[in-house]
């Protein structure tokens, strides 16, 4: 029996010292550059959509279960309302404003991505008028990002009727 019991503890010494000597697993290193490169581009995408009137284009930002909230109204659900709400906004406009987007921050993680960015909306001769911040939190799908939910506001003070 202490001969058993001895052979047990070997084996489970052994199996320790093993574990112990075993590389760890590596951490996926992810190349940030990259990644800023890409949700960059998808961001000029959007505003170039949005100067040319593009709902399409605008709305391929999205997945097709995006979530969208804006400032002082209840969140867009699906890529088919929010598409529907820009091409609305887009139909509304006449004024030739356009905005800008920029990375601010970038946080990444294996599949997932969120950013948080500035806008600034330019009047035609390229004189700002307003700008803000968003949040936007992407997910890899098909070997790209896309954005899954979305949060933008503005640094406008709210207008008081008193």
């Amino acid at each position: 029996m202490i001969k058993f019991i001895r052979t047990i503890g070997f084996i489970a010494f052994s199996a320790l010292i093993f574990s112990a000597c075993a590389t760890a697993v590596e951490k996926e290193t992810v190349d940030m550059e990259k990644i800023r490169t890409e949700i960059q581009a998808m961001e000029d995408a959007y505003a170039s959509g949005e100067k040319a009137k593009d709902a399409d284009a605008v709305a391929a930002y999205y997945s097709d279960d995006a979530t969208s909230y804006s400032r002082n109204r209840q969140p867009l659900v699906g890529k088919a309302a929010i598409r529907e709400d820009i091409a609305h906004s887009i139909a509304q406009d006449s004024t030739g404003n356009f905005n800008v987007y920029k990375i601010v921050d970038l946080y990444a993680e294996g599949e997932t991505a969120v950013e948080i960015g500035s806008w600034t909306e330019y009047d035609a001769s390229g004189k700002e008028l307003e700008n803000g911040n968003y949040m936007s939190y992407f997910q890899k799908r098909n070997g790209k990002y896309i954005c899954v939910r979305d949060m933008t506001t503005t640094t406008t003070p709210v207008k008081s009727d008193m």
